[in-house]
C-alpha cells in the first residue's frame, strides 16, 4: 500500500471538518445602547458602481434618528449624474497626503468636515446596498467593554448572475466565515464605525497617513490598544457588481496582495491551509480515491450551501483553486491597481502611488446636461457641496 497519498489527504480532511466546528460557534445577544448617539456615515465615491444611486439612497434612508451622510470625491468628475440621494453632504477632497490611498484621502477630508455633534463615525463604500438598521446594528456594539471598533462585510449577489460573478460571491463568503461572535480577525472598510473619542485617541489620522488600506490600517491600532473588532451580521451589505473572468483573478490576487502586506499572519494562514486543502485534492484524485475527495470537499461545500444555496456548494471546490491562485499570485508582488491608481505596498505604508494612463481612470461626468461650463451643476439642485 502507497502511503505517501495519506501524507496530504489525512491534514485536509481534519483542517475541512474542523472548519465545520468553528462555523457552528454560538453567537451571543447583542445589547442595544439605551440612546443612540449622533453619528457620521462616510462613503468615498470613485466613478460608476453598478447600483450606485441606489446604494447611496439606502444609506441616506437608514433607520437611525441623528446621522449626517457624507459622500465624498476627489473631484467633480467622479461623482456620476444623478445618484446623488437628497440632503447628502458632498465634498470634494481635491488630494491629501502624499502617498495615501484616494480612498483614504476621501475618508479624511470626511472626518475632518463631520459634524462636531457626532460621536460615532461610521464608515461605507459605494458599491454596497444596506438595510435600515445597518447604523444600528453598527453602532450596538460600541457600548460594550472591550469593543474599539464594529465591523459588517460585503455579501456579493449578482443579478442576473454568471459564471465569474457567482465565482466572486462563493469566494468573498469563505472571508465572511473568518468572522464571528467572539474578537474578528479585522473590520471591513465598507461597513465599520468606531466612536469618535476612540478614533481621536489612537490617532488614527495619522495612521492612515501614506497607508492604502484603511481597514487593515485600523484594526492594528485597535488591537494594539488591547481592543476588539466586533462583528455584527446586521450591518452587512449587499453588492450587486458583476466581473469578468480575467477581472475576477485581478480583483482575488489584489484582496491577498493587501492582505500579505498589512496582516501577513492572516494570509500565512489562509496560505498553509489551502496548499493543505488542494494537494490533498490532488492526492485523491491521483490515487483514484474518491471517496476520500468526497471526505475532503463535503464539509466546504456544507457550509458554503449553507450561507449561500445550493449554488455556493457547487461552487466551493472551484472557489478553492481561487483561493489557491490569489494567495499564490499575491506572494511574487506587492504592486496593485486600484481605481485607476497604481500603488505599491510596503508594509505597514503605501510607498509609491502612480496614475495609471487616462483610459484606465474613471472619469464619469457629474453635470446632469454634459456642461462643461458648469460641472456641479447637477449636484446642486439635489445636495449640499462644500
Amino acid at each position: 500500500m502507497n502511503w505517501l497519498p495519506w501524507v496530504f489527504i489525512i491534514p485536509a480532511v481534519v483542517l475541512a471538518w474542523c472548519s465545520v466546528w468553528r462555523s457552528r460557534k454560538p453567537k451571543p445577544p447583542a445589547s442595544v445602547p439605551e440612546s443612540w448617539p449622533p453619528a457620521t456615515v462616510i462613503v468615498p465615491v470613485k466613478g460608476h458602481d453598478e447600483g450606485l444611486s441606489e446604494n447611496l439612497h439606502s444609506l441616506a434612508a437608514l433607520d437611525y434618528p441623528d446621522y449626517e451622510l457624507i459622500v465624498v470625491a476627489q473631484c467633480a468628475r467622479h461623482i456620476p449624474p444623478g445618484v446623488l440621494p437628497s440632503g447628502v453632504r458632498v465634498l470634494l477632497a481635491c488630494g491629501g497626503p502624499a502617498n495615501t490611498s484616494e480612498k483614504i484621502q476621501n475618508l479624511m477630508a470626511g472626518i475632518r468636515h463631520a459634524r462636531r455633534a457626532s460621536t460615532v463615525l461610521a464608515f461605507a463604500d459605494s458599491d454596497g446596498r444596506v438595510a435600515k438598521g445597518w447604523l444600528r446594528a453598527l453602532v450596538t456594539p460600541l457600548s460594550q467593554p472591550g469593543v474599539g471598533a464594529s465591523t459588517g462585510y460585503r455579501w456579493y449577489v449578482p443579478d442576473p448572475p454568471d459564471f465569474p460573478s457567482l465565482l466572486r460571491s462563493v469566494w468573498n463568503a469563505g472571508i465572511a466565515s473568518l468572522l464571528g461572535p467572539s474578537e474578528s480577525p479585522f473590520a471591513w472598510g465598507g461597513a465599520m464605525a468606531m466612536r469618535r473619542e476612540l478614533f481621536c485617541q489612537l490617532r488614527i489620522m495619522d495612521c492612515w497617513t501614506g497607508a492604502v488600506s484603511d481597514d487593515y490600517v485600523l484594526t492594528r491600532a485597535v488591537h494594539d490598544a488591547g481592543l476588539h473588532v466586533a462583528y455584527v451580521p446586521g450591518a452587512m451589505a449587499t453588492s450587486l457588481d458583476h466581473i469578468g473572468f480575467a477581472d475576477l483573478l485581478r480583483w482575488t490576487a489584489r484582496q491577498m496582495i493587501i492582505t500579505r502586506v498589512y496582516h501577513p499572519r492572516l494570509w500565512l494562514t489562509g496560505f498553509a491551509a489551502h496548499v493543505t486543502y488542494c494537494a490533498g485534492m490532488v492526492a485523491s484524485a491521483a490515487s483514484g480515491l474518491w471517496w476520500a475527495l468526497g471526505l475532503q470537499l463535503a464539509p466546504g461545500m456544507w457550509k458554503a450551501a449553507r450561507r449561500g444555496g445550493w449554488m455556493h456548494g457547487l461552487l466551493s471546490p472551484a472557489a478553492t483553486w481561487l483561493w489557491m491562485w490569489s494567495l499564490a499570485a499575491s506572494a511574487f508582488t506587492r504592486t496593485i491597481e486600484w481605481r485607476g491608481r497604481r500603488y505599491t505596498l510596503s508594509q505597514p505604508k503605501v510607498a509609491v502611488s502612480d496614475a495609471l494612463p487616462p483610459g484606465d481612470a474613471v472619469t464619469a461626468p457629474i453635470s446632469a446636461a454634459g456642461s462643461k461650463e458648469s460641472p456641479l451643476a447637477e449636484v446642486r439642485g439635489t445636495a449640499r457641496i462644500e
